[in-house]
């Protein structure tokens, strides 16, 4: 018996539901209505009316707001919620649970007040400074304290699917936000990322890929095993493909993150990985769509009364094709001709709007009225904002088709032999596409009016009630009867051993050399057979351990993070280890001078790798339009790297020496002048404003922690040089009758962008370390070549 005859009535704390569900509305609207303008930036640069309000600066600003302020206060919200009724207990600490709110608006703000300052670690949905970062992790760690001693104090003996999903949540986005935030700060404003190159890109989309996964994903899987059973009053449809479902995710989501760099210098075996795992996501996420749309069995009549059922039904739908479009893109010859266009940005936007959106006004919906004891204010204007959204999706995500489509087939069209571009002007494919962007417009504005009707229908609804929090008598848990599962139960049990001995097998398929691979493969599929067999003799059993399981948050949690943590650890180690200069096949980037590295730092606080990637594909129309293909030693001393994910300009892989200074010059005072056409903002204020000298020697330093080969240099040796560097461009500029000084904004920018490119053979390097008056290198703490005998000799 797990209950005590003891009953207590609990009032479960609802006011911070009300708090995370007013705040997720608000600032939804707030970044979608940015999302309008930066829209309408693409076909009107004029809107780019001052440096703050930039089209590079205001797109992060979208897409934090959209993500974590809006589906994080939603998410939020129904967790709280969920999660008392679910373990039959008040949130743990009212205290935690105030500042895990407030905290994280006040997160929201600073993130609002610093990326339109340009104040940016220039890496998508990770582009907030550092200070703000331990504040995010800081928070998180409150929700994750205050929703575990929550479970630790239930009175409902088993896990309930949701809590699965939830706990997932918590400890992978952990796990992924503090390994790629790690960096080393040079002020309170900026930090270079500790990763660089190849393994920071790898790093980035593995946290990338799965904040989509454990942030805008299975938060709200858990909220709909809640929340749409409720709503339509029936069970989920199966309990055994939730556990399907759920685990599969779990496991084979976490690989997939290369197949955002496929067809560039990422190691191929890592892309064939992403691949493959991205294709076999297929499986688990229409598992789970299945299993939400056939919970609405024998109630489809809802469809046509229910305007909360209609959202939740359409989000569900939304899942599937997104999830269905999501593995079919990382196909190698599909991902060929939708990265960097327009079809990304479509299918992302099916996923946010369609199945975030739409699941949460759903939820907002369904809960408002309980949540004020009162009916909602306006059935009608409900199903006015389903109607409304419905077709705003649909005219956003078919414009981006289209135009995705249609950019990437001109980018990648050639004569006949295949040796010159059809279409070689950039521009030309940007004019083509500009219709279907105003299209993208009028779609987001009508999904933005429906946000706006919702508000409204809501903030009418609470008005006619009042705040009520739910009053319940629950049957209290006796504590020693769950919670119990040692080590020896947990591990040391059929499907634990067998999961991972076949999965021990398959990473020797992997990995080992010729010959072993295909022993390792051939004993991973004899272990299955076993494992088969095993699992259908014992059935019984294994059920049972399960059950045990799911009474035991702790041990549920550690199998969880296990499950989540291998992917990861199983392609991000590798590639830490062979990302060494010495390991580089043929080309070493050659390091920045003070300027170009300040210079960079400008063009990443611009926001310029919204628009531009530094990564020329394997692709032989991209090698015939922006030159020679680029290698991995590259961009090994990127921090961050910058190969991008959308070209709404073209590719400065090889930007370097290819125009004078005069042509930057006049490029960034007005981008028309030198390219008819172009919807690139204008850059007056790096005409006047200086760069930031005071902090280049800290920058310099960090650099050389990091493994970059700076030469010994004193502080006012790194300023002299950047000023001299500063005033050769200068006299260049001179030349063509153009004048700057030599300590701008636009100078350093300048010298960035003519160094792109620039590479040493290995010949050249093994040169320069043996030539006798070279300037010695500076080992730094975390060199990671320091063991190259030509360094060694520095020391």
């Amino acid at each position: 018996m797990n209950t005590l005859a003891q009953k207590q009535l609990i009032t479960f704390d609802d006011k911070v539901v009300r708090q995370f569900m007013w705040a997720s509305i608000i600032w939804g609207i707030v970044g979608m209505l940015v999302g309008v303008i930066i829209a309408s930036q693409l076909n009107f640069h004029q809107l780019n009316v001052t440096q703050w309000l930039s089209f590079g600066r205001l797109r992060p600003l979208h897409t934090n707001a959209v993500i974590f302020a809006f589906v994080g206060n939603m998410m939020f919200s129904g967790i709280y919620y969920s999660t008392q009724r679910l373990c039959k207990a008040r949130m743990a600490s009212d205290i935690l649970s105030k500042i895990h709110f407030w905290g994280w608006q006040g997160i929201i703000v600073a993130a609002a007040i610093t990326l339109p300052l340009g104040y940016t670690r220039g890496q998508e949905y990770a582009e907030l400074i550092w200070p703000i970062n331990i504040a995010v992790a800081l928070i998180w760690v409150v929700f994750a304290v205050n929703f575990f001693w929550t479970l630790a104090r239930r009175n409902e003996p088993s896990l309930y699917v949701a809590l699965w999903f939830y706990i997932a949540t918590i400890i992978t986005v952990a796990m992924l936000y503090i390994v790629n935030h790690l960096s080393i700060p040079t002020s309170w404003t900026h930090s270079y990322t500790l990763f660089s190159g190849v393994q920071n890109a790898l790093v980035q989309w593995w946290y990338g890929h799965n904040a989509v996964a454990f942030f805008l994903t299975t938060p709200i899987l858990g909220i709909m095993y809640y929340f749409l059973p409720k709503a339509v009053e029936r069970p989920v449809y199966s309990y055994r493909l939730s556990i399907v479902h759920f685990w599969s995710l779990v496991f084979i989501y976490i690989w997939a993150g290369p197949h955002h760099l496929l067809n560039t210098s990422l190691p191929k075996w890592l892309q064939m990985l992403g691949m493959f795992f991205s294709l076999m996501l297929w499986a688990p996420s229409w598992g789970g769509m299945l299993n939400g749309l056939l919970t609405l069995r024998g109630a489809w009549d809802k469809l046509r009364t229910d305007p909360v059922v209609k959202f939740f039904i359409a989000a569900v739908t939304f899942y599937g094709m997104s999830t269905f479009e999501g593995p079919l893109l990382s196909i190698r010859a599909v991902n060929a001709l939708s990265h960097y266009s327009d079809w990304t940005i479509g299918h992302v936007h099916s996923g946010a709007l369609g199945w975030n959106g739409l699941m949460a006004a759903g939820m907002f919906y369904w809960l408002t009225p309980r949540l004020y004891g009162t009916k909602l204010h306006s059935v009608p204007m409900a199903n006015f904002h389903f109607w409304i959204s419905i077709v705003g999706i649909l005219l956003y995500v078919a414009a981006m088709w289209v135009s995705g489509i249609m950019q990437g087939l001109m980018l990648n069209s050639t004569n006949a032999a295949g040796t010159a571009l059809t279409y070689p002007n950039f521009i030309e494919t940007l004019t083509a596409i500009r219709p279907m962007m105003a299209f993208r417009i009028i779609g987001g504005s009508m999904y933005l009016v429906g946000m706006g009707l919702m508000l409204w229908n809501l903030w009418k609804t609470a008005r006619s009630g009042q705040p009520v929090n739910e009053t319940r008598e629950v049957a209290i848990l006796e504590r020693n009867s769950v919670d119990n599962m040692g080590v020896k139960d947990t591990f040391l049990s059929d499907p634990v051993t067998y999961f991972f001995g076949g999965l021990f097998l398959l990473m020797g398929w992997i990995f080992l050399p010729k010959g072993a691979d295909i022993t390792a493969l051939v004993c991973a599929l004899i272990f299955g057979a076993i494992a088969v067999r095993k699992f259908t003799t014992s059935h019984h059993t294994w059920s049972q351990w399960y059950e045990r399981l799911l009474e035991n948050w702790l041990p549920f949690t550690i199998l969880t993070f296990i499950a989540v943590a291998l992917g990861g650890l199983i392609q991000i180690i590798p590639t830490v280890m062979v990302n060494r200069a010495k390991n580089m096949e043929d080309r070493i980037q050659q390091v920045y001078t003070p300027l170009e590295l300040t210079g960079r730092d400008i063009y990443v606080s611009e926001g310029c790798y919204n628009c531009h990637s530094q990564m020329i594909r394997t692709l032989l129309p991209d090698v015939l339009r922006y030159g020679d293909y680029s290698r991995l030693g590259e961009s090994i001393y990127d921090h961050p790297f910058q190969w991008g994910s959308k070209r709404t300009g073209p590719d400065l892989a090889r930007e370097g020496s290819r125009y004078p200074h005069s042509w930057h010059f006049n490029h960034m005072m007005d981008p028309r002048s030198t390219s008819v056409g172009s919807n690139m903002p204008a850059y007056p204020h790096l005409f006047t404003t200086k760069f930031d000298q005071k902090t280049l020697p800290k920058k310099i330093a960090a650099m050389v922690r990091l493994g970059v080969p700076y030469p010994a240099m004193t502080d006012l040796e790194i300023k002299e040089n950047a000023i001299k560097q500063g005033i050769e461009i200068v006299e260049k500029l001179k030349e063509d009758k153009l004048t700057a000084a030599p300590d701008t904004q636009i100078v350093a920018l300048i010298a960035y962008l003519q160094k792109l490119g620039k590479y040493d053979t290995l010949e050249v390097e093994d040169k320069l370390q043996k030539y006798p008056t070279a300037p010695g290198l500076i080992p730094g703490p975390v060199n990671p070549d320091q063991n190259r005998p030509a360094a060694s000799s520095q020391e």
